[in-house]
């Protein structure tokens, strides 16, 4: 970059292209080297100027910018007086060609840009009435499109470090990321939060791609397609979780964002969908599911271990770290998490069987395997469920052969619910090869068959139900996540059962004790560095699938299949009805109440009553589990984002 005899800057890039900044007023210029200051780092003293240069000159009066007006950063130097109560507009025009009159046409351009996005949420939101509702949602919307950023990081060159540089620490060779030398990004991606997580999450970008579809699929299948590229995702098929630890595991939502993403812009497109985009993930995720099955089934039984899996501290040990009691933990989470998987991968390659038939045999092969899963969580010796408490557990396994079950209620517990899929009539009639593989399996395997829901039993239309849950096992867990004084809150399902509130959950070994307790709010222990809390607030990406797997109950229960909500409530509803005040209670968290005071913002009465913040919407990282009060990351649209989505289908 460089300013010319006009006061404007050049930009050069080498793969963008050129551009101008133009800059009324006439401000001073400044520039120095975007390059990181090893004396102040690493006292290692270099010439020239760097990164933090800008500041120093601003600050302390610092010769620390370049002298000659050109440079890889910039800055503006604005001096204004700005008396109180008043405010000071400052126009900016960026610009690939030179304008002679930059400012001529600003204001009318700055208008007609409003009116175009103004036009464009008018079309999106037509069908919405409320007016809280609208701003809400465009807001979400919007700080999907903010949370944008280029990333870039190239393992191989990060870890033999920068030539012009330090030699880094031995240790770095064998340190973070070492098995990743194939990853190099350089792309723009979809964050969790710009500004406290400035780098991708492979299960938090499955979630972006949700909202993001509404107005822009093609961005969406574009990240989508990302994750799996050979710079991506690693030669033995593992997508990689975060920066910070690639190889650690996140859960397998990538299917099931494929097939949603899919079905979001094919009913955009009147009907017809991006069968190229399908089936191009698709086959990258047949590595991926042969990962999960090669690394994460130690014993080969089809109950997975998963380690990590996204919900930070929902356990009483660290699930990625090595065990206080030795062993390893058969994960209720990771075992439910393949089956959703598994039943995603089948969904697609029916999909797929439309055009070419051969995809028939990979949706049997998915069709059998989700069978086994079925068959493993229920198996003697491993049974993930408690047939006193009637819930999913993880269970301990001890290097004595010891099997203890951890009976925390947790969302641990409630994820089996997200393993069901729907089919249809028209599945069958017009996939013969899958059909008669599966009339020959169900009938030679009674055993797994009578495992998963009713599959003998047609529903509504004619419907056959995949679930890991039989009839009896979904009333059960339904009960206790629709208790007022377990999992339901106002605001939408917690993470923890509230019981542990005045019961910590206890677990002793070695002569040390471990628990768990209902914490709503902020966490209150260091896991994962103690900004996260997975023991009681409200989560968007968990409870957005739990009300989708309602309604795919419902799809095939239909009306009649009726249970009590709240539980002890004496009230009867239907699990659609269920899914919708649900989804009601979540969008709560941001509309404003009878008061006038938004949930989300608790009691900072600046933004509840100031009529400069009362009316702007901040979607942050999770929520307070009895008040709805925004807790985490301030900006994480991300995956809260879902909330635009839930107000879509209020329609």
């Amino acid at each position: 970059m460089y300013r010319d005899d006009d006061g404007v800057i050049k930009i050069n890039h080498r793969d963008l292209g050129s551009f101008y900044l133009f800059a009324e007023g006439k401000p001073e210029t400044l520039f120095c080297e975007n390059e990181t200051n090893t004396g102040r780092l690493y006292n290692y003293p270099q010439p020239g100027t760097f990164k933090d240069g800008i500041n120093d000159y601003l600050i302390h009066k610092a010769d620390s910018i370049n002298r000659i007006p050109k440079g890889t950063k910039a800055a503006l130097n604005y001096e204004l007086s700005i008396p109180a109560g008043k405010s000071t507009a400052i126009r900016l025009r960026l610009s690939p060609k030179f304008l002679t009159s930059p400012f001529t046409d600003f204001d009318k351009l700055f208008k007609q840009r409003l009116s175009e996005a103004d036009e464009f949420f008018n079309d999106l939101q037509q069908s919405l009435k409320d007016k809280d509702d609208k701003n809400i949602q465009r807001q979400a919307i919007a700080g999907m499109m903010w949370s944008k950023q280029f990333f870039y990081y190239d393992v191989a060159k990060w870890l033999k470090g920068d030539p012009s540089q330090p030699p880094p620490p031995i240790e770095r060779k064998s340190g973070r990321n070492h098995e990743w030398t194939h990853l190099n990004n350089a792309d723009v991606i979809s964050m969790p939060d710009t500004w406290e997580y400035p780098w991708y999450a492979a299960w938090d970008l499955a979630f972006h791609t949700i909202p993001i579809a509404m107005v822009d699929p093609e961005f969406a299948k574009h990240q989508l397609l990302l994750l799996t590229k050979e710079w991506y995702m690693h030669p033995n098929g593992q997508l990689p979780a975060y920066e910070w630890a690639f190889g650690d595991v996140n859960p397998p939502v990538h299917g099931w964002a494929t097939w949603r993403v899919y079905k979001i812009d094919q009913k955009l497109q009147d009907g017809h969908g991006d069968r190229k985009f399908l089936e191009e993930v698709f086959h990258k995720l047949l590595l991926n599911f042969t990962w999960w099955v090669n690394k994460k089934d130690n014993n080969g039984n089809n109950i997975f271990q998963g380690g990590f899996l996204g919900m930070d501290n929902i356990g009483v040990f660290d699930r990625s770290a090595q065990l206080p009691t030795g062993g390893y933990i058969e994960q209720s989470d990771g075992t439910s998490w393949m089956a959703m998987f598994t039943l995603n991968m089948m969904r697609m390659s029916l999909e797929l069987a439309k055009e070419n038939p051969t995809y028939q045999s990979l949706a049997t092969k998915f069709f059998e395997h989700f069978l086994y899963i079925a068959g493993a969580i229920s198996n003697e010796g491993i049974d993930l469920w408690d047939e006193e408490d009637e819930f999913f557990y993880d269970v301990l396994h001890t290097p004595d052969n010891r099997r203890t079950p951890m009976k925390i209620r947790s969302m641990v517990g409630l994820i089996p619910l997200f393993a069901v899929e729907v089919l249809d009539a028209e599945v069958f009639d017009s996939n013969p090869e899958f059909t008669t593989r599966l009339e020959w399996f169900l009938k030679n395997r009674p055993d797994l068959a009578k495992l998963i829901s009713r599959w003998g039993e047609k529903g509504k239309n004619q419907r056959h139900l995949l679930s890991l849950l039989r009839g009896h096992r979904m009333k059960r867990i339904l009960k206790r996540m629709l208790d007022e004084n377990e999992f339901l809150s106002s605001y939408g399902i917690r993470a923890l059962s509230k019981e542990y509130e005045a019961n910590p959950f206890r677990f002793y070994a070695n002569g040390n004790e471990f628990s768990v307790k209902y914490t709503p709010g902020e966490g209150d222990t260091a896991l994962f560095g103690g900004n996260s809390n997975w023991r009681g607030p409200i989560w968007f990406p968990v409870n957005f699938l739990l009300i989708e797997s309602l309604q795919r109950f419902h799809h095939y229960y239909g009306d009649d299949f009726k249970i009590e909500y709240p539980t002890g409530s004496g009230q009867q509803k239907t699990l659609k009805e269920i899914a919708h005040d649900l989804s009601e209670r979540m969008v709560n968290i941001f509309r404003k109440d009878k008061d006038g005071n938004r949930p989300v913002y608790g009691q900072y009465q600046k933004l509840q009553s100031d009529p400069n913040f009362n009316n702007y919407v901040l979607f942050y990282e999770y929520f307070h589990g009895d008040s709805g009060r925004g807790v985490g990351a301030t900006h994480q649209t991300g995956w809260t984002g879902l909330v635009a989505k839930l107000i879509q289908l209020r329609r």
